[in-house]
């Protein structure tokens, strides 16, 4: 007998494929599911296991009430702030998550917000979707330079390495801030800091790739911001919560920031309109890790760590021991 599986979230067709010839589940593709009615299907289908991702909270609430026959729940994302992970050990309930996967996918989104803030890509756009049509004098339209600048990075794990491996491509400077100093292999040359307010006056970009936390929430903010040199560009592709949006639209108001690369916000989907009118900020709908590939091996991680907890193996990636 096939293992039971619920998919609370609509997944690549490859990704479903590898559910249905692998488990017994009413919707191997997936489909959006609030919290009641994946709880009422794991209990209907018995379930095994839940494959879940960010847009479901795994809160207190919601854990207490999962049928102990689940034996893991399985986020296919690698942030996992979403989900209670003292209420789940609490319940004994596995977690795991899929880090690594999405690393370089990622960081080519967060270099492709970078290059597109610093270089004006959404007026050029606009230009040529209304037909251009003019020339443009030689003071018109200016961007900022991206090559040998210094680009700050809060967050140097996997997803900071890859985008400042990019960022070495430009002949940009590397500074970083992260809990502890990495060793030099991993470092290349990288120069560390342990207080992220001594970094960033030395950031003529600052590319935030830290998790959501309680020291992180809104560690942008209007104080941060001002510590920055004029003129500064700010990219965030990991989480919204690290970001105090009023602050950070003040700034790209006054000019503290000459722009910003958003994939991420405090309130996804519904997220601050405000920022959709100011035309020095480049906006994506948080899809960092969208790609066939990525979306792919995502989801393949989430499988294996399912598939090895319910074999009675460790997890891959377990969230909590």
């Amino acid at each position: 007998m096939k293992p039971r599986l619920i998919v609370s979230r609509q997944m690549p067709t490859d990704v479903g494929d590898r559910i249905r010839a692998e488990f017994d589940c009413p919707d191997p593709n997936g489909r959006d599911m609030d919290a009641a009615e994946t709880l009422r299907l794991l209990t209907e289908t018995k379930a095994d296991a839940l494959l879940l991702t960010s847009h479901l909270k795994l809160t207190p609430e919601f854990i207490a009430q999962i049928p102990r026959h689940v034996k893991i729940a399985a986020t296919c994302s690698v942030g996992y702030d979403h989900i209670d992970l003292a209420a789940a050990k609490a319940h004994g309930l596995p977690i795991t998550n899929t880090p690594e996967v999405l690393n370089e996918c990622t960081a080519d989104l967060a270099f492709m917000l970078l290059l597109t803030a610093a270089r004006r890509g959404h007026d050029y756009e606009a230009v040529m979707r209304a037909g251009w049509g003019h020339g443009m004098g030689m003071g018109e339209m200016l961007g900022i330079r991206v090559w040998g600048k210094t680009l700050g990075i809060l967050g140097m794990g996997g997803i900071g390495r890859a985008m400042a491996a990019r960022a070495r491509g430009f002949g940009m400077t590397i500074v970083y801030c992260n809990r502890n100093r990495l060793p030099p292999e991993l470092e290349q040359g990288a120069i560390w800091y342990g207080d992220f307010t001594e970094m960033l006056p030395r950031c003529d970009f600052l590319s935030l790739h830290a998790p959501s936390g309680p020291q992180t929430k809104e560690i942008i903010n209007a104080n941060t911001l001002a510590l920055l040199p004029k003129g500064a560009i700010l990219i965030n592709a990991a989480r919204g919560a690290l970001v105090d949006e009023n602050a950070l639209i003040e700034a790209l108001t006054t000019g503290q920031l000459a722009a910003a690369g958003l994939d991420v916000f405090h309130n996804e989907p519904h997220f601050d309109k405000r920022l959709a009118t100011l035309t020095n900020v480049f906006l994506t709908p948080h899809m960092g890790s969208a790609t066939h590939e990525t979306r792919k091996a995502m989801g393949d991680r989430a499988i294996d760590n399912i598939l090895a907890v319910l074999a009675g193996k460790p997890a891959i990636d377990p969230l909590w021991s």
